[in-house]
């Protein structure tokens, strides 16, 4: 239903993707249907999520790029801002500084982001969301164990080139000794804890 200057600009985006993919990012090309752009992003160093590659999906209504998509994990995941159920990411996660010029890339960005930084402020999954803000080794070792159950796994290094297996080849026990180097949310309260994650998350955007 996108409008055809809308498609000529995602299928240039798309192709920027394969060519030139963001580290970690590896974007599955169909030009058939371009209105599902489907991605593989592998959990980055030092948080619960690495090692493993996580399959997502982005659906672009008929009002973008003036609407931010919808995005999805189809790789179940453990997490504050994704829908334990439906895999949604949440909606005002992935409209926070959304302009019509954003693009595909900077979208992908944001939610390897989210796996580096959760923003407790928008928890779709209040379990994890309480773990996140209230005991952190805890969060760790759920959102680990999901990893290692639930995850494709990545060659070491996270490369772009990985190979992906099955997830029925991974370990199902969990790294809680591991000691999370990415800072988390503030255990003084939602509102500091918010705040500190969006900073945490601006800085990562630019080191990414």
């Amino acid at each position: 239903n996108c409008q055809p200057s809308v498609v000529r600009q995602l299928s240039k985006e798309v192709k920027e993707l394969l060519l030139h993919p963001p580290e970690g990012i590896r974007i599955v090309f169909n030009e058939s249907n371009l209105a599902d752009i489907q991605a593989y992003i592998d959990g980055p160093v030092d948080t619960p999520y690495a090692g493993g590659s996580f399959h997502i999906k982005l659906h672009l209504g008929s009002n973008y790029p003036n609407e931010p998509p919808k995005g999805y994990f189809i790789t179940k995941i453990f997490h504050p801002n994704i829908a334990p159920q439906t895999g949604e990411i949440c909606v005002n996660t992935l409209k926070r500084d959304w302009t019509p010029d954003t693009g595909l890339k900077k979208l992908l960005l944001v939610i390897k982001c989210l796996l580096i930084v959760p923003n407790p402020e928008s928890a779709l999954n209040e379990d994890a969301g309480r773990l996140l803000l209230e005991e952190y080794s805890e969060y760790f070792a759920r959102a680990r164990l999901y990893t290692e159950i639930h995850a494709l796994k990545c060659t070491e290094g996270g490369d772009s080139a990985a190979i992906l297996k099955d997830s029925n080849e991974n370990g199902s026990g969990s790294d809680s000794s591991k000691k999370p180097s990415a800072a988390s949310a503030s255990s003084t309260g939602t509102a500091a804890g918010a705040n500190a994650a969006k900073s945490k998350t601006k800085k990562a955007l630019k080191r990414l």
